[in-house]
């Protein structure tokens, strides 16, 4: 497996996976006229957006395996009041639980530190998706708040907020 930057030439691999991914791990939490529905259009023009117009001092991360299939990818981007939010680890369904994530967290994070030094890094996770909840805090994340997302499409779900602390 090799991780490297994103680049324009990986959205449609990424569009797929992103939403291969959340209607796998966001299943009976989403609205699934949601996640069937208009998700595929809704990442498209999101990852669209990101990588043809990259937010200043953002990160993407893509891990392939030996053929160029996409794995995974972790995107990070500073965030307002100084911190770097992990807007978007994301491991193929049926991959999960390989070492891929975690090897991507750890990535993000040491990139994280390289790139914007003493900001802490920090995520929003749904409270009901408690595969990643373990994963995080697995991982040294701590359990830093908690609130509703309101998502565009017209829902909400309460999530919570974790955070690595600054080394």
């Amino acid at each position: 497996m090799k991780i490297r930057n994103g680049v324009i030439g990986d959205l449609a691999a990424i569009v797929a996976l992103h939403v291969e991914s959340w209607r796998s791990a966001y299943a009976g939490i989403m609205p699934g006229s949601f996640l069937n529905g208009p998700l595929s259009d809704d990442r498209l023009t999101l990852w669209r957006d990101r990588l043809a117009s990259p937010v200043r001092g953002s990160g993407l991360l893509v891990a392939h395996d030996g053929e160029g299939e996409l794995l995974g990818f972790a995107y990070l981007l500073p965030a307002p009041g100084g911190r770097i939010l992990l807007d978007n680890l994301h491991v193929r369904p049926g991959s999960t639980g390989s070492g891929i994530g975690s090897l991507l967290l750890r990535r993000g994070l040491a990139w994280a530190a390289d790139e914007h030094p003493g900001r802490e890094v920090y995520l929003e996770v749904l409270s009901a998706n408690t595969r990643a909840v373990a994963f995080y805090e697995r991982h040294g994340a701590r359990r830093t708040d908690e609130r509703v997302c309101r998502f565009p499409q017209g829902f909400e779900l309460p999530e919570f907020e974790y955070a690595w602390p600054v080394n």
